[in-house]
């Protein structure tokens, strides 16, 4: 008997996020020799829905499973605020042995407590920088911008510590409120701010590495406990092939999306050491009170991994 397995995303042909959903495709056709078959409805969004509806979608059972970024759970499931510290994660090495280790697995135990979810995965959702129309090179040029950001209050009160005033706006709305003025800047990976073509509109990049993302991929937890034990040992087989290919997929469009920038004349402003620095100075306070929020035992663990990476 065949399985079907439907799997949301909602991004673009050339996103990493879509990428990673394909392999994650042939790896399950592959792992389950034929038996089981992803059904990935690749791009909600060009359907008329908004991105966020791929967590309803997933947890009512009109799907499977969805990748979303873990700040938009973190009012279920406070814990997974650990990834949401701003300027504390140095690079993806270090946050990929925090997500693969006993950090990651106690996060897992977390979300399916708290939520009709299973994580299976942690994908890379990338470097977050910032994109402006006007250039962003210290911490006195935020003062009064409008930045649209992740519907995250750990995010907001951080921004607004470094003087911006945050708006929360759906993916799906993002370009337009960019190309109209809704907000004078944003922030995201390079990948988001070039396959979305918000750097038609916003000529600046401040390579803040404020915050690395991480996007959760998520199964319906009543799903996965209907499946036979075979097809979920294929499937989580399956997610943690495409999460390595996902995450490879991840830094090379760094990369790539850089050097298109550039060659489109966006000008891509690299912080020192110094005044990145002091944007991290300016927020502390605002990430020490979401520290505070966690049990001491999780942040012990997430320092204790971070630095052993």
């Amino acid at each position: 008997m065949s399985i079907t397995v439907r799997f949301g995303g909602y991004q673009g042909d050339k996103s990493v996020h879509t990428r990673g959903g394909r392999t994650l495709a042939q790896a399950l056709a592959r792992t389950s020799n034929g038996a089981v078959q992803l059904e990935f409805d690749e791009n909600i969004v060009t359907r008329g829905h908004k991105a966020a509806d791929l967590l309803s979608m997933t947890e009512n059972g009109a799907l499977d499973g969805c990748y979303f970024s873990s700040s938009y759970l973190a009012k279920r499931v406070p814990e997974l605020g650990v990834f949401d510290q701003h300027f504390v994660v140095p690079d993806r090495r270090r946050a990929y042995a925090v997500l693969d280790g006993e950090l990651g697995e106690r996060l897992k135990q977390k979300v399916a407590a708290s939520t009709g979810y299973t994580v299976l995965g942690y994908w890379d959702n990338g470097l977050r920088h910032i994109s402006s129309r006007t250039p962003i090179r210290a911490l006195d040029d935020c003062a009064g911008q409008k930045l649209r950001t992740l519907a995250n209050e750990d995010h907001q009160r951080v921004f607004r510590s470094l003087g911006f005033e945050p708006r929360a706006i759906d993916v799906r709305d993002l370009p337009a409120a960019v190309k109209d003025g809704t907000v004078d800047a944003q922030e995201n990976p390079l990948t988001n701010i070039y396959n979305f073509g918000l750097h038609e509109t916003h000529r600046s990049v401040t390579l803040s590495r404020h915050l690395l993302g991480v996007a959760l991929v998520l199964f319906r937890t009543k799903t996965v406990e209907a499946w036979p034990a075979d097809v979920r040992a294929a499937v989580e087989k399956a997610v943690s092939e495409a999460t390595l290919a996902q995450r490879r997929f991840a830094e090379e469009d760094d990369d790539i999306c850089r050097r298109a920038l550039e060659a489109e004349g966006v000008e891509i402003i690299e912080l020192s050491e110094a005044d990145r620095a002091r944007f991290a100075s300016r927020c502390r306070s605002e990430v020490d009170t979401t520290r505070k929020a966690f049990d001491a035992e999780l942040i012990s663990l997430f320092d204790k991994e971070l630095d052993a990476a």
